[in-house]
């Protein structure tokens, strides 16, 4: 798919990741709908785009807001070609705390809006990009999710993040091989420790540990080159029902 034929609808659009696709998208001629619970930002980042971007404050976790959003991004954008989910939270917080047992609402939280919120808008987005006119190769749309390396070696601390994750790694192929009939791709990609607006806020020693636990490059990813893997599964039609890691070799420690 080339990139000024996108139509893409971002979760998480309003900052980190999901900002970063949304402007490698409208820089190469795309529109874009950026979905995110935060308003200001929401609206911030859709001006900052200009025309080809659009708002819409939407929690991946309710399913009508869902329906309806991406239907209105649908007639707005005069189409809809590509899903890229990158909301998320982190989650954190051991299984037995300080202060107890995890309470079990803080892993459900996580795991709603991480996995069940991907699916939700993935299965609003198939709904409607099975009716697309095919393509080269008879493809209709391609759903770009974000997991994390944390789906495999997930640390101390992460078990509800981790779970969250692995589920959407582990929901990737199936839900290829089932979209497949409609000429919808799925992939999904699994970053590393990138500069993220989480990242800004740590002290600048934790920064530098965090760089130096990178094999190569030793350093943070950057949301753009993030930005340039979705692009990459874009344009390389054969890339369906794979997570691709992108942490410079990283392998994350017990804690």
């Amino acid at each position: 798919m080339q990139l000024n034929q996108v139509k893409a609808i971002i979760t998480g659009g309003a900052s980190g990741l999901g900002h970063a696709v949304a402007a490698h998208f409208v820089a190469h001629g795309g529109k874009v709908a950026l979905f995110d619970v935060n308003q200001d930002k929401g609206r911030q980042a859709a001006l900052q785009l200009g025309e080809a971007a659009r708002f819409y404050r939407t929690d991946v976790t309710a399913e009508d807001d869902v329906s309806a959003n991406v239907a209105a991004a649908k007639d707005a954008m005069g189409g809809l070609t590509v899903l890229i989910n990158c909301a998320g939270i982190l989650g954190a917080g051991r299984v037995l705390g300080r202060e107890g047992p995890m309470p079990l609402a803080n892993f459900a939280s996580t795991v709603m809006v991480n996995l069940v919120g991907s699916f939700n808008v993935a299965k609003a987005a198939a709904a409607l990009m099975q009716d697309n006119e095919a393509g080269e190769d008879g493809e209709r749309g391609v759903i770009i999710n974000t997991a994390s390396v944390a789906a495999y070696e997930g640390q101390i601390g992460q078990a509800a993040y981790a779970a969250s994750k692995g589920g959407v790694v582990g929901m990737t192929l199936p839900m290829a091989r089932e979209l497949a009939r409609f000429g919808i791709r799925v992939a999904t990609i699994a970053p590393g420790i990138f500069w993220t607006p989480m990242v800004d806020g740590m002290p600048e020693a934790v920064q530098q540990s965090l760089s130096a636990s990178i094999p190569f490059p030793s350093r943070l990813g950057q949301p753009t080159e993030y930005a340039d893997t979705v692009a990459f599964i874009l344009g390389n039609r054969y890339i369906n029902g794979e997570t691709i890691r992108l942490d410079g070799a990283v392998r994350l420690q017990p804690k």
